[in-house]
């Protein structure tokens, strides 16, 4: 059985969006939400992007039984670990048995602002490590100090906890990460169908651990509209490589994508109101190995959105 999800962008909504988007999610057959944690929007014409524990806090009043996890926070060079660790803790005592904190290695659009240097790849990836070991501490409601490589942390007590921490689902898109997922995460996160990603992190540890995927689709009622629309908000969807990882603005962004066209963007995302076309999409997510996946509509007709999926989309998922 596959859980499918709700994403919540902050990139292109304000937070009273958001929340009004939750609680639809909430009052729908979606399973659970997903919400970005982004300092910056990939594009300045996409026109947001609030603080995402804000939005949380005000979801948590706004739902009743939805469950709820950042895709992703980054916790260590925008947000200090035993800051995210307060912020997480928190989130759990507002939303009981229903938060789940998504961690990834970040992105330099959104980590760069408080003027540290952008490390490699491998070095995000010891920071990350060393950042769940202040967090996990910290969640133990004990007096922690704490001096690694990366961090320091000294005598720091959270007195706010939940009665159980929440889970840590740790976002990979390569084996490195993967393996790093099901060595010290609770679940796998990713925005490709890759087997191969499922396969080493179940191998590394978190077999039996929950998967997600994260897939972008632009429904509208016009197929050409819906392309038109991908286009403009999310055609930084079409930039390769390791771009999306390593440049530092929103103008960078706007600069790189300028030669992504929207038959680009139509070839990339699922555009348009063909519920075959939708169910395909999350069905190659299913076929690698994710047994949740979160869908993340391009627009603000997230109503339209919700019952499309409730009435065409989701009857069809097993």
């Amino acid at each position: 059985m596959t859980d499918i999800g709700h994403k919540l962008i902050c990139e292109l909504h304000g937070p009273n969006d958001l929340v009004e988007y939750a609680r639809l999610a909430d009052e729908s057959a979606f399973d659970f939400a997903m919400i970005s944690d982004h300092y910056h929007p990939w594009l300045s014409s996409q026109g947001e992007s609030p603080m995402v524990w804000n939005v949380i806090g005000a979801i948590a009043e706004a739902t009743d039984d939805l469950p709820l996890g950042t895709g992703v926070t980054c916790p260590t060079t925008r947000i200090h670990p035993a800051i995210v660790a307060q912020a997480a803790a928190t989130a759990g005592v507002q939303l009981p048995d229903r938060f789940f904190l998504g961690v990834g290695t970040g992105e330099n659009l959104n980590e760069h602002v408080t003027g540290q240097r952008w490390p490699e790849h491998a070095v995000r990836l010891e920071m990350l490590e060393e950042a769940l070991e202040i967090v996990r501490t910290l969640w133990e409601g004990e007096t922690t100090s704490y001096r690694g490589e990366y961090f320091t942390v000294e005598n720091a007590r959270l007195y706010t906890i939940p009665d159980d921490p929440p889970p840590i689902r740790i976002a990979a898109d390569g084996p490195k990460a993967a393996r790093m997922a099901g060595e010290h995460g609770d679940g796998l996160i990713a925005v490709e169908p890759d087997a191969d990603l499922v396969e080493t992190f179940e191998s590394a540890g978190g077999e039996g651990d929950p998967t997600y995927g994260e897939v972008a689709v632009c429904y509208h009622e016009d197929e050409r509209t819906a392309i038109e629309h991908a286009h403009e908000r999310w055609r930084h969807e079409g930039i390769p490589g390791e771009l999306l990882w390593e440049l530092p603005t929103p103008a960078h962004f706007e600069q790189a994508s300028q030669s992504v066209s929207e038959d680009d963007i139509a070839e990339l995302i699922t555009c348009g109101p063909d519920p075959d076309e939708h169910v395909e999409t999350i069905r190659e997510y299913v076929d690698a190995g994710f047994d949740h996946v979160v869908v993340h509509q391009i627009g603000s007709n997230q109503a339209e959105f919700v019952e499309f999926y409730e009435n065409e989309v989701l009857p069809a998922i097993e």
